[in-house]
């Protein structure tokens, strides 16, 4: 079950390439790397909460997320795997040839180290040092972190999220890791906007007249623009004080099923519009 969504994206990938007689180069990517985390969330099973009620309203009453790092109980030759072989996917080497592959695959090899990034990454702390010291890019080193732990995230933030007060939240980072968001929903039955995790894809609802990022109610510095092609199915938030974006689909304007992992992959043009008129993407500029 906790693979649901992973699972039917997998599926309409599948319909979409054999319509097509073949997918984009960065969906077959992704799918690639999807395969990874199905993989790995079937070993993980579905996590449970070791925290009572009590706990879970007093951290939620003071803005502290319910997943620590240590709460995770991460197994971590598990963790090794999976990062060995996300590695070997972002570098585009499967057998691990290049220098650039050995020199983060060997993280995984190292338990200390591997231990040293994941804290640094997951407590939002700069990786650069630790990248720069091991010979590593900076930003190949985070993406393999993230989506390393993103199966283990995710086990966890499924079993956490209903617990959570919606109404009484509405913070700037997931209530769940402590995640910036970096994709958000309008709900079908409000026009709601909700925000996405971009580490372990839990959903909270947000102001509409807030950047989710550096906090601005101003009106003046907060606009979005809607995807007429798309028939306004898809929205670009952006914030002139702080310069970033937010993705966002608007469930008013379909009745399909929307997957919303899927949707980071098919709104990279927006993004990419976005960066053109010098937007940066706001989970990135926030420093995770």
């Amino acid at each position: 079950m906790v693979a649901g969504v992973e699972s039917r994206i997998l599926q309409k990938l599948q319909e979409w390439e054999q319509a097509d007689g073949k997918l984009p180069d960065l969906v077959r990517l992704y799918r690639e790397w999807l395969q990874i985390q199905v993989e790995a969330l079937s070993g993980i099973g579905v996590a449970g909460s070791s925290l009572s009620a009590d706990a879970v309203r007093h951290r939620l009453r003071w803005g502290v997320p319910l997943l620590a790092l240590e709460e995770l109980a991460l197994d971590w030759s598990q963790v090794a795997t999976v990062f060995a072989r996300v590695a070997a996917w972002a570098n585009g080497e499967p057998g691990g040839s290049s220098e650039e592959a050995e020199r983060v695959t060997n993280i995984a090899h190292d338990r200390s180290l591997l231990g040293q990034v994941v804290r640094t990454w997951y407590q939002g702390r700069p990786l650069r040092p630790l990248a720069a010291e091991h010979g590593v890019d900076h930003d190949l080193l985070s993406s393999v972190v993230g989506a390393t732990l993103r199966p283990f995230l995710l086990a966890h933030s499924q079993a956490l999220v209903p617990q959570v007060d919606q109404e009484s939240w509405r913070r700037r980072y997931c209530p769940i890791c402590g995640g910036r968001p970096d994709f958000a929903y309008l709900d079908r039955e409000k026009g709601a906007r909700w925000l996405l995790c971009s580490r372990c894809d839990a959903d909270w609802l947000f102001q509409r007249l807030e950047c989710p990022y550096c906090g601005t109610r101003e009106q003046e510095a907060l606009a979005y623009f809607a995807d007429e092609q798309a028939g306004q199915l898809y929205r670009l938030y952006v914030c002139e004080r702080c310069r970033t974006y937010l993705r966002a689909v608007d469930l008013r304007c379909t009745q399909t099923e929307v997957l919303l992992p899927l949707e980071r992959v098919l709104t990279l043009y927006i993004a990419e519009q976005a960066r053109e008129q010098g937007y940066r993407p706001g989970c990135v500029a926030a420093g995770l």
